[in-house]
């Protein structure tokens, strides 16, 4: 069966550093984070594979049948926490061994993950999924991650922009505080939002309920905190006007507030503020990309104005340190992409796809090209503002 060091490619790792959110707070980097694809701590799955008449190393080169063996004693696994952890990293290393360019990441407050830039698994979630799914459910399971082995490695970033550093003295963002409320079903119970629901996932019926969207009203809270925030530490002109709310290219309904900021170096991106009466934010940024903030507000996604700004501050904060990169065209298939190295250089998030969530004028992509083409190695960092 071999021992685990043999399982997978190269010597087993612990999991990468999440990425954290909330302030910002800057370190140097000695360099680019190695990638991790093999991690350690699954012995006690390969112990029980072999008490249940299964070679782990066929199982780890064999994606299908590991997905049935999990499914076949799903119900086992799931009472012994130590065992089901095991099992979800043998999983992950399974998958993340499918391509050359899948690797773990993992973000504060959040599970794991496993994928490339187009996909991405939650390796809890798929035990979980598993051990109630039926047989076409596994099987679709089973030929997902064979067409995404088969699939052609997508071109990246020839140079991954490095954000600054935060230079002594100079102010930090805190998140202000939000207000904390209780909602309620219908039935008179508390809801408790980002936690509703356990290993069996959400409930079908919440996918097409947004019962309390007022909770993202801290957002708006957390967009005019940062607006502040920039408008303190770097040399930006700032335009509130509702036209700029033009510049998305999501359709922005009920348009309260659209602030641009726009940095006095030429070579540093842009970002607008499009406060919405959802509530929510959404966050043009550069030339391409709409970033909206919560991007689904219903039930099942469980989010909270917390969770949310977590990713908005990361953006905001990464673009102003010069941490953002974006490209079109990109390939045959002339698609844009962005990439995002966090601002506190802690991990990194991308995406890639056709410009806009619909046709995009041929002007405005010919002009974000030739944009992009003076900006190839990355958006600078802001300059800050003279003391």
């Amino acid at each position: 069966m071999g021992s685990t060091g043999e399982l997978f490619e190269g010597p087993p790792a612990g999991l990468p550093a999440p990425i954290s959110r909330g302030s910002a707070m800057y370190r140097p980097e000695a360099g680019p984070a190695a990638a991790v694809r093999h991690v350690g701590g699954y012995a006690p799955f390969i112990e029980f594979c072999a008490a249940h008449g299964a070679r782990a190393d066929e199982l780890a080169s064999d994606p299908g049948r590991l997905m049935w063996f999990l499914r076949r004693f799903g119900a086992q696994i799931e009472n012994d926490s130590t065992l089901k952890a095991a099992a979800a990293i043998f999983a992950g290393n399974t998958i993340a061994a499918l391509r050359p360019d899948a690797q773990w990441t993992a973000y504060e407050g959040s599970s794991p993950t496993v994928g490339n830039r187009a996909k991405q698994f939650e390796v809890d979630r798929l035990l979980d999924g598993l051990r109630s799914a039926d047989d076409e459910a596994v099987q679709g399971l089973v030929s997902v991650l064979s067409d995404w082995a088969r699939e052609e490695p997508a071109e990246r970033l020839a140079v991954q922009s490095v954000p600054a550093l935060l230079t002594a003295g100079q102010p930090r963002y805190v998140r202000p505080s939000l207000p904390t409320t209780t909602y309620y079903s219908r039935d008179g119970e508390p809801i408790p939002y980002s936690r509703q629901w356990g290993s069996d996932g959400p409930d079908p019926d919440s996918y097409s309920v947004d019962s309390h969207p007022e909770r993202f009203a801290g957002l708006h809270v957390v967009a005019r905190a940062l607006i502040d925030h920039l408008t303190a530490v770097y040399d930006v002109d700032v335009h509130e006007d509702p036209v700029q709310a033009a510049e998305l290219q999501l359709e922005a309904k009920n348009v309260l507030q659209s602030v641009k900021l726009t940095p006095r170096d030429p070579r540093a991106a842009s970002l607008t503020f499009v406060l919405t009466g959802y509530p929510g934010v959404i966050v043009h940024a550069g030339v391409l990309h709409d970033f909206p903030f919560p991007v689904c507000g219903c039930d099942a996604c469980d989010e909270t104005a917390e969770t949310v700004a977590d990713r908005m501050e990361m953006l905001v904060l990464t673009v102003a340190a010069g941490g953002y990169s974006e490209r079109y065209p990109v390939g045959s298939r002339r698609w844009s992409e962005y990439t995002l190295n966090a601002f506190d250089g802690s991990g990194s998030e991308s995406g890639s796809g056709e410009p806009g969530p619909g046709p995009v004028a041929a002007s405005r992509l010919h002009g974000a090209g030739s944009r992009l083409r003076d900006v190839a190695g990355g958006w600078s960092p802001w300059p800050l503002r003279g003391r």
